[in-house]
Parts: C-alpha cells; structure tokens; sequence
C-alpha cells in the first residue's frame, strides 16, 4: 500500500468521524527540492499572502537539495486548506521545488502508521 492510499484512508476516516478537517486547525508544509536563493521568501511570501501565520519552520540543504517543514495555522488565514494547498503547490511549480500541504491531524496520523 503506497502512503497516498494510506492518506487517503486515514483522511476518510477522519471525516467519517465527524471531524472538519483544518478549519481552526494548523497544517504542515513540506517543501523540497534543489537548492537555489528564494525559495524561503516564495514560500513564506505565498503564505503570507493569505494571513496564515507559520508556527514552525526548520529547513536544511543536504548535497544541495532544500528541505523546509512548516506548521502553519490556517485559523487566522482568509483561505480555506484546499485553496490553500492548491496555491502553494502552483507557487512550489513556479519556483522549481515540490511543495506538499497535509492537515495535521492526518500527518501525525499517517506517520503513526
């Protein structure tokens, strides 16, 4: 079973228990790729854009490629997560690098797994 089927899995369940999935509630954004100047002020600009504030942030360069973990509270941003994550996402296309958004509670649940 790959992890986008176990994402997905846990996402259903989630919502079968009744839960909203990140209104008021933080996501993490993950970004990689190679390394080059800019990436964190696209990124960080792009969230910004959308009043969310990041919580978090650690990012490292291995042999010249770029990893940034972010957790971000969508509750004082003006979008909703699916708006949010399709944005980034096109910014991440934009800027060369792959940029993941996942609701926490599915993150910390799939790394469980």
């Amino acid at each position: 079973m790959e992890r986008k089927d176990i994402e997905a899995i846990v996402k259903r369940v989630i919502q079968e228990m009744g839960l909203e999935p990140t209104k008021g509630k933080k996501v993490i954004v993950t970004v990689v790729g190679k390394d080059r100047p800019g990436i964190v002020a696209a990124m960080s600009g792009k969230i910004a854009s959308f009043n969310v504030n990041i919580l978090e942030i650690s990012q490292t360069i291995l042999s010249g490629y770029f990893t940034m973990t972010m957790v971000c509270d969508l509750s004082t941003g003006n979008t909703d997560f699916s708006t949010f994550k399709q944005e980034l996402e096109r910014e991440g296309e934009r800027i060369g690098v792959r940029v993941y958004v996942q609701d926490e509670e599915i993150f910390r649940y799939t790394q469980r797994i």
